[in-house]
C-alpha cells in the first residue's frame, strides 16, 4: 500500500458495520466525502487549530448540504461536560433532528466529544470521523468510544457510539506538529507490543522514516493499526474481554494525565511511560525479561517519547489507577506482557510487584 492509493478496512459489527477508509488527498475527494457523509443536516465539530487548515476543504466536499460548523478550543482540557454543552446548543440552535449527522475533524478530543454528542442528542444521530492527528487515524477514530473526562479521572463519563465511517486523511499529518505525531506513534507502537511481534519487529526498522512522515511508512502503520483493532473490535465491541488488551499502558497514562493536569502529559506520551511501567512490572512477574524490558525502552527513545515518570508519588498513582475504568470488585486490572507481541488482562498480581513498579518510577524526580 502506498500513501497515494486509498484502501477500506471494514469493521465488522452486523448493522453497525462501518468502513475506514486510509489514504492521501481524501478531504479533496468530494465522491468520498458526500459517500459517507448521506445525511442532509451536517454539523462539522472542529477546533480552532483543525478548522483554519481543513474546515473549507471538508465544507466543500459537503456542497448541497445543509452545513454548520462548530470550532472547540484545541486542547485535552477542554474535554469536559462544560464545553460539550457548546455541541448541543450548536446541533439545537441549528434545529437538527434525528436524520442529521453529527462530522468530527479533528484529533482524539474532538473525536470523542462530537461522538458523544451524537450518541446522546435525540438519543443517538451519525456521526462521521474524520481524523487529522495519527493517534486519531490509528486509535481513538476506530472503535466507537466517546466521551470526556471528569476531574476525578479521565473518559469517566461517555458512551459506546459507533460512527457510520472513518476517513483517514494521511495528507493531513503533514500539517501535525512532531510532538503530536510522536505522541500517535505510541499508540501505533502498542499494537505491536499487545498483539503483533511481526510488527513490532517493523516499527523497530520504520521508526525515522515515520518520525520523517514518509507516507508510504505512515500508510503502512496506519493501515496494519487499524487492521488490528477492526478484529478485536468485532469479536469485543463494549470491552468485556479482549479489547481491553487495547489499553496495554492507558491505566498507568491515565493516573499520569490526571495527576499532571490535563494537557501537560499529551495522551500518547502518558501511554509511553505507561507501556514501558507495564513491561516493568510484566519482568517483575516473569513473564518477559530484562532485555524485553531494555528493547521497549530503546523503542520509546528512538520514537522521542517519555521514558521518564513524573513524581506525582506512587499512593497517588495507585489511587488514581484505582478510578479507572478496567477496576473490577475493587481490583485493578492490568494489561500486562507474557511476552513482546502478546499480552494479557489480568487482575491477578501480588500487589507488592505493582506497588515496586510504582515506587520505582513515581517517587523519583523526572
Amino acid at each position: 500500500m502506498t500513501g497515494r492509493a486509498p484502501q477500506t478496512l471494514q469493521i465488522n459489527l452486523g448493522d453497525r458495520s462501518y468502513p475506514i477508509v486510509i489514504g492521501a488527498g481524501l478531504l479533496d475527494d468530494a465522491d468520498v466525502v458526500t459517500g459517507h457523509v448521506t445525511a442532509r443536516d451536517v454539523l462539522v465539530v472542529t477546533n480552532e487549530t483543525v478548522g483554519p487548515l481543513y474546515a473549507a476543504r471538508l465544507l466543500a466536499g459537503l456542497a448541497g448540504k445543509r452545513v454548520r460548523t462548530l470550532e472547540l478550543p484545541d486542547g485535552e482540557q477542554y474535554k469536559t461536560l462544560a464545553v460539550l454543552e457548546r455541541v448541543f446548543d450548536a446541533l439545537i440552535e441549528a434545529r437538527l433532528n434525528r436524520d442529521a449527522c453529527v462530522v468530527a475533524l479533528g484529533g482524539g478530543v474532538v473525536g470523542d466529544m462530537a461522538g458523544f454528542a451524537a450518541a446522546c442528542y435525540q438519543r443517538g444521530v451519525d456521526f462521521v470521523q474524520v481524523p487529522t492527528t495519527l493517534l486519531a487515524q490509528v486509535d481513538s477514530a476506530v472503535g466507537g468510544k466517546t466521551g470526556v473526562n471528569h476531574p476525578g479521572g479521565k473518559n469517566l463519563i461517555g458512551a459506546f457510539h459507533q460512527p457510520r465511517a472513518v476517513l483517514s486523511d494521511l495528507g493531513t499529518l503533514r500539517t501535525l506538529p512532531p510532538r503530536e505525531l510522536r505522541a500517535g506513534l505510541a499508540e501505533v507502537i502498542k499494537y505491536g507490543l499487545v498483539d503483533a511481534a511481526d510488527f513490532l519487529a517493523w516499527i523497530e526498522a520504520n521508526v525515522e522514516p515515520l518520525l520523517a512522515l514518509d507516507m508510504d511508512a505512515l500508510a503502512y502503520a496506519v493501515r496494519r493499526s487499524c487492521e488490528i483493532k477492526a478484529r478485536i473490535v468485532a469479536a469485543d465491541e463494549r470491552e468485556h474481554g479482549q479489547r481491553a488488551l487495547l489499553n496495554l499502558g492507558h491505566t498507568f497514562g491515565h493516573a499520569i494525565e490526571t495527576a499532571a493536569g490535563y494537557g501537560e502529559w499529551l495522551h500518547g506520551e502518558a501511554v509511553a511511560l505507561g507501556m514501558l511501567l507495564a513491561a516493568d512490572l510484566s519482568q517483575r512477574l516473569g513473564y518477559i525479561g530484562t532485555t524485553d524490558v531494555a528493547r521497549v525502552r530503546e523503542l520509546l527513545r528512538r520514537a522521542e517519547l517519555p521514558t521518564t515518570a513524573p513524581a506525582i508519588g506512587a499512593a497517588l498513582a495507585l489511587d488514581l489507577m484505582g478510578m479507572d475504568k478496567k477496576v473490577l470488585q475493587g481490583r485493578i486490572r492490568l494489561v500486562l506482557l507474557r511476552q513482546l507481541g502478546a499480552g494479557i488482562v489480568t487482575g491477578d498480581y501480588p500487589a507488592e510487584a505493582l506497588q515496586a513498579t510504582l515506587r520505582s518510577h513515581f517517587e523519583v524526580a523526572a
